[in-house]
């Protein structure tokens, strides 16, 4: 059977012409393009989260630090995600999914362990969508109504119902297509409104400070806190699913797929990053646009644009999860039949209702990136990429090359508990500042 169709149901396992073992899926597997999967990673790194680099970045790291750390960590991640991408076929087997190739290669509990930290690096990057797409819309609503009369946590629920219809529709990850364009032109519009408006504002105004805020000790969790904001920046913790999309040959065309992510895809970051701080220092707020003045009518085009443009890339990320029960509860077929379509709207609807009450209850965006980046991210990306290929490679691998590895998973283990760390400090100083459901 070839490739591009999809596996069986029940426990069979299809083949490839070229006798490489398929999973089971529910999904659709090596039917994109490596430039639409260059598209999906690059929504992926400049969804509206990048309106929040300058102020949960910059701020911690200041001009020396952000630049260097933004430039290393595109580095790193280039590297981390290219040894998890060579590893797609490894022992002649399609790793469509991120636990099924750590599963291979160390057994059950290693399945078990890296579909948790996938599971809780997905839902807590999800949980920040929701909050920065209510975020968004109570932006568009202030710029014409300042009465408060809706909070941020009525925004929240909207943007959780309107991601829920959207997940319904869109049965897949491939099924994007379409909507990935969609998403470069809203990414684009809040992005070069955010600089033109950021540039207007920063040849206007006095100079600003950039020296590096808080005591001593303070300045230690919040630089710590911003490392992990900068790898939550650049992966995407599931990047063996995105792979299963591509066509063959699977591992060539994920790299030029990489390699597109992370040269012309990061420029627009890179670019509202650093405008962004220069414009404003540190004022500069954890959402750039609530800085930003111009036009009404041209602040609310940019927010409603980071709107949609979340509603889309949550979808990509929650997608793991949808492929799960979808395959565990045999739905295929037409995903227009009752069946399926009831199946869609109750278990992604009840998926994302609890997503929503959890943005709701803690709408606090930074806190969640770093500790995002501290419990899965670096554990998935850098920590399992590193002794994974070690394990996978070990014959082939020179002493320096093992020792260059050990290497990594230690520093990243080190700066994985350091991160985790500073994050729940984070959260427990703005617990005491803010209150459950607090309209920020």
């Amino acid at each position: 059977m070839d490739s591009t169709s999809e596996a069986h149901s029940g426990s069979r396992k299809v083949h490839d012409e070229e006798s490489t073992e398929i999973p089971e899926t529910a999904h659709q597997i090596s039917t994109d393009s490596w430039f639409q999967v260059g598209f999906v990673l690059t929504t992926g790194i400049n969804s509206a989260y990048v309106l929040g680099y300058s102020g949960n970045v910059m701020i911690p790291l200041g001009w020396t630090g952000g630049v260097i750390g933004l430039i290393l960590a595109t580095a790193i991640s280039l590297y981390a995600n290219a040894l998890i991408a060579k590893l797609h076929e490894y022992g002649g087997v399609r790793h469509i999914r991120y636990r099924d190739l750590a599963g291979f290669i160390y057994g059950k509990k290693a399945y078990s362990l890296t579909w948790g930290l996938q599971y809780v690096n997905l839902f807590m990057i999800n949980t920040g969508f929701i909050i920065l797409a209510g975020q968004a819309l109570k932006a568009v609503y202030v710029l014409f109504r300042d009465d408060h009369t809706i909070k941020l946590p009525h925004f929240i629920a909207i943007s959780g119902f309107v991601c829920t219809v959207f997940a319904i529709s869109i049965p897949h990850l491939s099924a994007l297509r379409i909507w990935l364009g969609f998403s470069t032109v809203f990414s684009l519009m809040y992005i070069v409104i955010a600089i033109v408006l950021s540039l207007k504002d920063g040849l206007k105004a006095p100079s600003r400070d950039y020296d590096i805020p808080g005591s001593s000790t303070s300045r230690i969790f919040t630089t710590i806190g911003a490392a992990a904001s900068l790898v939550f920046a650049f992966n995407t913790g599931m990047l063996p699913e995105i792979q299963a999309t591509v066509r063959k040959p699977v591992v060539d065309n994920m790299m030029k797929a990489l390699y597109f992510q992370f040269t012309a895809g990061v420029v627009p970051l890179y670019a509202v990053c650093f405008i962004g701080y220069w414009a404003y220092g540190n004022n500069t707020s954890s959402y750039l646009l609530n800085n930003v003045n111009g036009p009404v009518w041209v602040k609310a085009m940019a927010n409603f644009a980071a709107f949609l443009q979340t509603v889309i890339a949550l979808h990509i990320f929650a997608s793991p999860m949808y492929e799960y029960l979808d395959t565990k509860f045999g739905i295929k077929g037409s995903p227009l039949k009752i069946q399926n379509l009831t199946f869609r709207v109750t278990v992604r609807g009840g998926y994302l209702a609890i997503n929503t009450l959890v943005s709701a209850l803690l709408p606090f965006l930074g806190d969640f990136m770093s500790l995002t980046g501290a419990i899965s991210t670096f554990p998935l990306t850098f920590i399992l990429a590193n002794h994974m290929y070690l394990v996978a490679k070990k014959e082939k691998l020179t002493s320096v090359q093992k020792c260059w590895h050990w290497l990594n998973v230690g520093f990243f283990g080190l700066l994985a508990v350091a991160a985790l760390i500073s994050a729940l400090r984070l959260i427990a100083v703005d617990s005491k500042t803010y209150h459950v459901f607090a309209d920020l």
